[in-house]
């Protein structure tokens, strides 16, 4: 029985499991946590700008680690990467669910960004690494399917478990469910790493890889808080861009560098990271924004809210594996194209809610964009996958993320300015509501004009058939 559930056919499905539960618990975080934050507030005593940094904490040591991570699976193996991200981060929930202070708990929650950030390119470089060119899209359809549903029905978990018990079990649910994952990724994910040649840990290369994006990623976080012109602020953007330039240049020269810089001559690696960073940049501050504007001038409760997504993503949920299954056939180039420009229209429909509207004034965006999505993230990542040899899928899967990661940061932060300079008035008042809706949709339509520029971006660099893409990888394997 234990051989035929274990058969090379099944076991590949039961990796795809294994990751899928293991990724669903790190995006369960990304948003469970925010509807925690005003019982949090109140039983830790907990200051506002504490509160921040319990959000803040986390996103950052993520974005920050997420190259470093890919290039430790590939180095000393994408199994056991994976599993010591889960142990990490199980163990720093149960601290987080036992924090007694603020500072214990931003600490922990930084903690959890570490685990979080050594899981989520494994996650996806295992997948490459076990399923063949011809069924990888429709697994990265499946992890992208999951992706979404965790990242939308975090704050209707979130609700329900603050309404009905208390804040600290969000955090721990993730224990059993984190053991549960251990066990499994033992048993059923075989091990890969990357064998192509001498291999050796590039510690300027991460240590420059990780402060850059540490430094980027603050930047964009607290620029609208402390001003995108304060010394501060600046010299981070300043610190940041000087350590990323270095990191390309210690890349070009090192012998055997962290990151290989040939991956971005790859036209279709080169136009899924770009489209990477624009669709997160358009539709971060989207989720973000329209969650604001559902509760505070709609007067939905959290769990409410939350509920509001299911339908956009549920159609990510049925459409993601059908899209990613359709690129092994076709290649990503026009179902990209085809997806943004759907996203770019349901950000467009957003124009039409206002003071007063309902949830059915918001479906038709939410529907045409949950399809728009889908579309595009299968399809997206399988082309960044498919255009690296499978040695190098942790740091190519590294990479994609970090690209996501900041381009996300960087739509909360340009929509917030946006919207922070048509807000003169109190949000409460309701002069201060008509500026918040007028702001998100001058948000929203930058927005769209982002998710167009994404369509174009992925119809002129994204290869339009998989072989050819294969094509380009059998080269760079020779020339190494």
């Amino acid at each position: 029985m234990k051989a035929r559930i274990f058969a090379p056919e099944n076991r590949k499905w039961w990796t795809l499991a294994a990751v899928a539960f293991g990724l669903f618990m790190i995006m369960l975080d990304n948003t469970v946590v925010n509807v925690a934050l005003p019982s949090i507030e109140r039983d830790l005593h907990v200051s506002i700008s504490s509160l921040e940094w319990i959000v803040t904490a986390y996103a950052l040591t993520f974005a920050a680690l997420l190259i470093t991570g890919g290039k430790l699976g590939d180095l000393f193996g994408r199994r056991r990467i994976f599993i010591i991200g889960i142990a990490i981060f199980t163990l720093s929930s149960l601290a987080c669910g036992l924090a007694p202070s603020s500072g214990f708990l931003i600490g922990a929650r930084a903690v959890q960004g570490v685990g979080a950030a050594l899981m989520n390119p494994a996650s996806l470089s295992i997948i490459t690494a076990t399923f063949p060119p011809r069924e990888r899209g429709q697994a990265i359809g499946i992890w992208a399917g999951v992706s979404a549903m965790a990242l939308a029905i975090g704050p209707l978990v979130g609700g329900l478990i603050v309404d009905n018990i208390n804040w600290n079990w969000i955090f721990f649910i993730n224990v059993p469910v984190g053991v549960a994952g251990i066990i499994v990724s033992q048993l059923v994910i075989k091990e890969s790493r990357d064998t192509s040649h001498e291999q050796s840990v590039d510690i300027p290369g991460l240590v420059l890889s990780s402060a850059g994006l540490f430094a980027l990623s603050y930047a964009l976080i607290e620029g609208n808080k402390h001003g995108w012109t304060s010394p501060e602020i600046l010299g981070l953007f300043a610190a940041a861009a000087a350590l990323l330039v270095a990191f390309v240049l210690v890349e070009h020269f090192q012998r055997l560098p962290m990151l290989d810089l040939s991956l971005f001559k790859i036209g279709s690696f080169t136009g899924a990271n770009l489209v990477a960073m624009l669709v997160s940049l358009g539709m971060f501050g989207v989720f973000f924004f329209v969650s604001l504007y559902i509760q505070n001038i709609l007067g939905f409760s959290p769990t409410k809210a939350g509920a509001s997504f299911l339908p956009m993503t549920l159609l990510i949920i049925l459409v993601a594996p059908m899209a990613g299954k359709a690129s092994d056939r076709i290649g990503s180039r026009w179902l990209m194209g085809g997806g943004m420009t759907l996203v770019g229209i349901s950000l467009l429909l957003y124009q039409r809610v206002g003071l007063h509207s309902t949830f059915w004034t918001l479906l038709p965006a939410m529907l045409l964009g949950g399809v728009g999505m889908a579309m595009t993230m299968s399809p997206m990542t399988a082309a960044a996958m498919r255009s690296v040899p499978v040695d190098k899928a942790g740091v190519g899967s590294g990479v994609l993320n970090s690209f996501r990661q900041v381009g996300g940061s960087l739509g909360i932060a340009l929509m917030g300015a946006i919207l922070a300079s048509y807000v003169t008035a109190s949000p409460r008042s309701p002069e201060g509501a008509q500026q918040f809706v007028n702001g998100l949709h001058a948000a929203l339509l930058v927005a769209a004009s982002i998710t167009f520029a994404a369509a174009v971006v992925a119809v002129v660099l994204v290869r339009t058939k998989p072989q050819t893409e294969r094509a380009h990888i059998a080269e760079m394997e020779l020339a190494a």
